[in-house]
């Protein structure tokens, strides 16, 4: 039987050494012996298969023991919590959090809190998108536009100016990039122009 212990952050600015400090202080009190440490970086949205988690989900064996600091430091959504307790409780391993104290086997208990905070977390998301999308709508439907304003100085409204030379350098078949040196501005500011153009 081996104990793996998972952290992660999901971007740089984040540090691991918290959820390691956390951690460390947990299996000590608990007298356990960490074998193998998987840290990782990288957002929860990205897919599974494309995390360390996944790799060592893998090489899993029967009555090995996984923890980590809290359940939203595996997965983000019902179903991916759901298919990692799934892959984790088929090959009899058990998942330990600190956070919420989950101690989850392949026991019938385990299996319906695990469905319960997974279905609680999903719904959780939904309700602040939910939310957000509403301020969102709301704020527009008052006539106020989104997003960051811009100023007398902004590139983007200097090429507001000469949006029909831009489209007459286009047709005359310059690149984004020449069109950018002749402007004066970023060939990306160019690129977002020519693409919000699309959308009007």
């Amino acid at each position: 039987m081996a104990t793996i212990a998972y952290i992660r952050v999901s971007s740089n600015k984040q540090t691991l050494e918290h959820q390691r400090f956390e951690l460390e202080k947990f299996v000590k009190s608990a007298d356990i012996k960490i074998d193998k440490w998987v840290e990782e970086k990288i957002s929860s949205r990205k897919l599974l298969e494309k995390r360390k988690l996944w790799e060592l989900l893998n090489n899993l064996h029967e009555d090995d023991r996984l923890i980590t600091c809290e359940i939203s430091r595996l997965g983000r959504s019902l179903l991916e919590v759901m298919k990692i307790l799934e892959i984790c409780l088929n090959k009899n391993c058990q998942v330990w959090t600190i956070k919420e104290n989950y101690r989850l086997g392949n026991d019938i208990q385990s299996k319906v809190l695990a469905f319960a905070f997974g279905l609680a977390a999903e719904i959780e998301r939904n309700l602040i998108s939910q939310r957000t999308k509403s301020s969102l709508a709301s704020i527009k439907a008052t006539g106020k536009k989104l997003g960051r304003p811009m100023n007398a100085e902004s590139k983007k409204l200097k090429l507001s100016k000469n949006a029909r030379r831009l489209q007459l350098l286009l047709k005359q078949g310059f690149s984004k990039a020449e069109i950018a040196r002749v402007l004066n501005v970023h060939r990306s500011t160019v690129r977002h122009f020519i693409d919000r153009l699309a959308c009007e």
